[in-house]
């Protein structure tokens, strides 16, 4: 597919809304079959501690969110104060729940347990870590073996096959190298046997590299970074970052007015990446059910 024989135009919005929706529309029919079929109402625990708002807002959707695909939804919201050790014995539980398929410890941690949070995800159960951010399965991910794969990286390649179903081929530059997102989905596109390049705050000439991309993905959480004139046009660009200005506003990694003037397509913020996040987040939560009572797992996305 050659991308860069498209010609200029406003790019096209990829809703991911809209695709989100189908998603978890199918997702709901695989649980539907799973309680049916086999009597398992897949279960996923979401656990808070403290009081941030933008993290109490994310719990709520994602509770809703289960609710509404008919799984069992387990919310524990703990004080600030919660020590480590408080929070280490409730995944415990949690791992020992056969209810709970699928545990997800709500980032950031307060304060004081910032520097807990590797412990945290160490202690969690890998086959029940549906944020795809423990250990075992960061390296099955690396070693291309089944596993847990992080949301939001597995969101944006669905967005991607949307429009292009074989990415064999594309070369993709993925903007960040965070263990979240940068990292795990530039290994989802060499699964796609996309060519990948990873850029960082230490590259030079990130501008260049990006022009040479048929897909680029930002992910560094920087406003407006990715500029039109690092893009190829035609190019197709997925924007992870979310970012609140002082006037409150969102607004993502790219300079959204001026880049869907060379992309093909383009992904808004908010409105893109974002719904995808929790769809995927539900149908890790069926995998997970399935593979703890050793059922095929289905295709999602």
């Amino acid at each position: 597919m050659a991308m860069a024989q498209h010609k200029t135009q406003t790019a096209g919005i990829i809703d991911g809304k809209a695709i989100a929706k189908k998603l978890r529309e199918s997702i709901k029919r695989h649980v539907d079959v799973l309680i049916e079929d086999h009597k398992i109402m897949p279960g996923l625990a979401v656990v808070l501690v403290g009081d941030d708002p933008a993290s109490a807002i994310y719990v709520n959707n994602k509770e809703k969110a289960a609710k509404a695909a008919g799984m069992r939804s387990f919310v524990h919201r703990l004080p600030k104060n919660t020590s480590q050790d408080g929070l280490l014995t409730l995944i415990r539980e949690l791992n020992a729940d056969k209810k709970v398929h699928g545990i997800l410890v709500q980032m950031p941690l307060p304060k004081h347990m910032r520097e807990s949070a590797a412990t945290v995800l160490k202690a969690l159960n890998p086959a029940k870590d549906v944020d795809g951010l423990h250990v075992e399965n960061m390296g099955r991910l690396m070693a291309d073996m089944p596993g847990l794969v992080p949301c939001t990286p597995m969101g944006c390649v669905i967005l991607l096959k949307t429009l292009v179903p074989n990415l064999t081929g594309l070369h993709a530059v993925v903007i960040g190298r965070s263990h979240l997102v940068g990292k795990p989905v530039a290994q989802l596109l060499l699964r796609e046997n996309s060519t990948v390049t990873v850029c960082h705050s230490r590259t030079h000439n990130i501008a260049h590299l990006a022009r040479e991309a048929d897909i680029i993905i930002a992910a560094v959480g920087k406003p407006n970074l990715v500029k039109a004139d690092w893009v190829k046009p035609g190019a197709i660009v997925i924007d992870v970052g979310i970012n609140r200005l002082d006037d409150g506003s969102l607004t993502g990694d790219v300079d959204f007015d001026a880049v869907s003037k060379v992309a093909s397509h383009i992904t808004p913020v908010p409105g893109g990446v974002g719904p995808m996040t929790i769809a995927c987040l539900l149908g890790n939560t069926v995998a997970a059910a399935c593979r703890q009572n050793e059922l095929t797992v289905p295709h999602i996305g």
